[in-house]
């Protein structure tokens, strides 16, 4: 095996694991779960040295296949498709897009909202804690300025402490800008910002009532008989009993089916009547 080859192989293996730890972290710092120093600092220097190790390989692939005549962009495809899986792109998609949020969260816009639709939000029992982990994040990075002697070592960790902030309080805008939609025609569009997105016809519905509940578990926890829970703040407060089961897709690209599907929002009778009295 060459030494690209093993480059790549490492590549696609380092990035298979970093980037869904880096979601995972990300995802327990929005749930208000704060893991210790020790960790944070590890995985930000972990997630350096494979940013690192994926920049070579990417290099070299992108001037082997330039070498081999392909144009640029072709080469950045060829490059991308070989070194990254297609778990990890899925991944990074979500990130761009919840980075993309960020703007869309300045100009108060909302992502696929229409004339006539009705927009719930859901960031309620999130919020306050949010801007709570936020600010103990950016306590943190000014603690470290003062405390690591070592200037590149200060730097980089600065850097990374930085693209954490930005990437939590992305996360959080796009829970803000991509809120549940219920459409005039009486069909639903359930999200959690970037990462999770199900459409819900409406003849599929077979009814939905006001429930609040504070189920145990992950973001996205899907039970034995088909009951799909998508958390928020450690509560759902609206239950959708389907006719049919209906296919989802989770955020690492796995899929399921659910039976009935229970999910938060700030205003669930709101939502429940707007749902029950389509135009």
């Amino acid at each position: 095996m060459s030494g690209r080859s093993r480059g790549v192989r490492a590549a696609r293996v380092a990035v298979a694991v970093v980037l869904p730890g880096e979601l995972a972290l990300a995802a327990c710092l929005a749930s208000g779960v704060r893991p210790p120093g020790w960790a944070l600092a590890g995985a930000e220097a972990l997630m350096l040295a494979v940013l690192l190790l994926e920049t070579w390989v990417l290099r070299s692939l992108y001037v082997a296949a330039r070498a081999r005549g392909a144009d640029r962009r072709t080469a950045r495809q060829a490059a991308v498709r070989e070194a990254v899986p297609v778990t990890v792109r899925r991944l990074l998609l979500h990130e761009l897009r919840a980075l993309a949020s960020l703007a869309r969260w300045v100009r108060r816009g909302r992502h696929g909202v229409r004339p006539g639709d009705f927009a719930a939000a859901y960031t309620g029992p999130q919020t306050a804690m949010m801007y709570g982990l936020l600010f103990l994040m950016v306590t943190e990075t000014v603690a470290l300025a003062f405390l690591i002697p070592w200037p590149v070592v200060h730097r980089m960790i600065l850097v990374l402490d930085l693209y954490s902030v930005v990437l939590v309080l992305a996360l959080h805008a796009a829970c803000v800008t991509r809120p549940h939609v219920v459409r005039p025609d009486g069909s639903l569009r359930i999200r959690y910002g970037a990462l999770f997105d199900l459409a819900v016809p409406p003849d599929a519905v077979a009814s939905v009532r006001v429930e609040r509940r504070y189920p145990q578990g992950r973001l996205i926890t899907l039970s034995e008989d088909g009951v799909l829970d998508l958390i928020v703040g450690s509560q759902t407060s609206v239950t959708l009993e389907l006719n049919r089961p209906l296919p989802f897709t989770r955020p690492f690209g796995a899929t399921g089916t659910a039976r009935t599907i229970r999910f938060h929002a700030d205003d669930p009778r709101a939502l429940v009547s707007a749902l029950r009295q389509p135009v």
